[in-house]
């Protein structure tokens, strides 16, 4: 796996020092709203696990699955909600824990599917930002890193469901995907 990467972005080092900061913030912000936590299945697994061990804050912890990529290169544009929260989210503060806001489509459809089943607040945290790739007028409330628009794997993120365990963040090569 590691010989298909270009270069390393973001070593675990550096993921595990900007996690500790935004688990800071978000203490700091949710310390008495005992938020529902949302992780977006797959990818944000890996962050989301990880930062809500360094959070202060009585908190609960539910998933969603949602897809606009189908396994490929790009957003289709269209968002399909693959497995449901368990959790009632009516009159709670939400957080949605997400590993890259690309496009925005994603985003948007989640958010406006919580406000409709009335979340009180609703708020991002996105490992990763790409906003030249936004589509959709979105954005997340918390970010890790901003990031160029490259093809990137690891730490959740991934390629036709491989690289999602790699301990870093990096440009995967093009050589790779180039014939899909």
């Amino acid at each position: 796996m590691n010989n298909d990467i270009e270069r390393v972005l973001y070593s675990e080092e550096m993921l595990g020092k900007r996690m500790d900061e935004l688990a800071k913030d978000l203490t700091e912000d949710y310390k008495d709203k005992r938020p529902i936590i949302i992780s977006v299945l797959s990818g944000a697994v890996l962050f989301t696990v990880d930062m809500i061990e360094r959070l202060d804050i009585m908190a609960q912890i539910d998933f969603i699955d949602v897809s606009s990529y189908f396994g490929g290169l790009g957003s289709t544009g269209k968002v399909k909600l693959i497995h449901d929260l368990k959790t009632d989210v009516k009159d709670r503060h939400v957080l949605i824990m997400e590993d890259i806001v690309d496009t925005g489509h994603t985003l948007k459809y989640l958010m406006d599917l919580l406000a409709d089943r009335g979340a009180k607040s609703i708020k991002v945290c996105s490992l990763l930002n790409k906003p030249e790739g936004r589509e959709v007028d979105v954005d997340p409330d918390y970010v890790g890193f901003t990031v160029p628009k490259e093809f990137l794997v690891g730490y959740g993120l991934d390629y036709k469901g491989f690289y999602r365990n790699l301990p870093y963040v990096g440009i995967l090569k093009p050589s790779v995907y180039q014939n899909d």
